[in-house]
């Protein structure tokens, strides 16, 4: 987690920034599993769907700009989006805000359990990693946040030519981002299936 969220804090291109966070979020899966209860296990299992769902939607805008736009990896070119491409900048922060682990999306759940199966299994141990990834969730939405600010709130580059991602991409991005979102308000129909994974695993 502190190894891909330093290095994630520097970084200007924003598939390395998505890479380097991604490192981070392997973080937490292992520390869901350390705990080695039941908790843990529904923790990790939920994480890593959440986890997947959302990476889907921030690389899926971001591979289509790729295509369309030359240095669409430098952060600065993703400046004002929301004024070129509402569909693009509003799928790619919902994505951002999930990574984040902020509160109805599907990141903020999986944070949320695991952090949950710490607690319960308790011990000086588990509450320092909790301490820890407390910490680190606190240090990545400097990022994350940036990139939304960027994105949505900062004004468009003058001269700046006109871009979107076209009718079929944002079809997809835009059903790859319901998950993420369905999973945060209504998490309890996936997480029973979750629980239920989790006793085959643990029978």
């Amino acid at each position: 987690m502190i190894f891909g969220n330093l290095l994630a804090l520097q970084q200007q291109n924003i598939k390395r920034l998505l890479a380097y966070s991604s490192i981070a979020h392997f973080g937490y899966l292992i520390v869901a599993f350390l705990p080695g209860n039941a908790a843990g296990v529904e923790a990790s299992v939920f994480y890593l769907l959440a986890y997947s769902v959302t990476l889907l939607a921030a690389f899926g805008v971001v591979t289509v700009l790729s295509t369309r736009q030359r240095d669409a990896d430098d952060l600065n070119i993703y400046q004002g989006l929301f004024w070129r491409d509402p569909i693009a900048a509003l799928v790619l922060t919902v994505a951002l805000l999930s990574l984040a682990g902020i509160p109805i999306t599907a990141g903020f759940i999986g944070k949320f359990y695991v952090f949950y199966a710490l607690v319960e299994a308790g011990g000086p141990w588990m509450i320092g990693l909790l301490v820890i990834a407390g910490i680190n969730t606190a240090v990545s939405l400097v990022y994350y946040l940036r990139v939304a600010k960027t994105v949505c709130i900062d004004a468009e580059p003058a001269g700046r030519r006109p871009v979107s991602i076209g009718l079929l991409p944002a079809v997809y991005v835009l059903l790859v981002t319901l998950p993420v979102l369905v999973y945060g308000i209504f998490p309890a129909p996936v997480l029973d299936v979750v629980r239920q994974a989790t006793k085959q695993l643990l029978s």
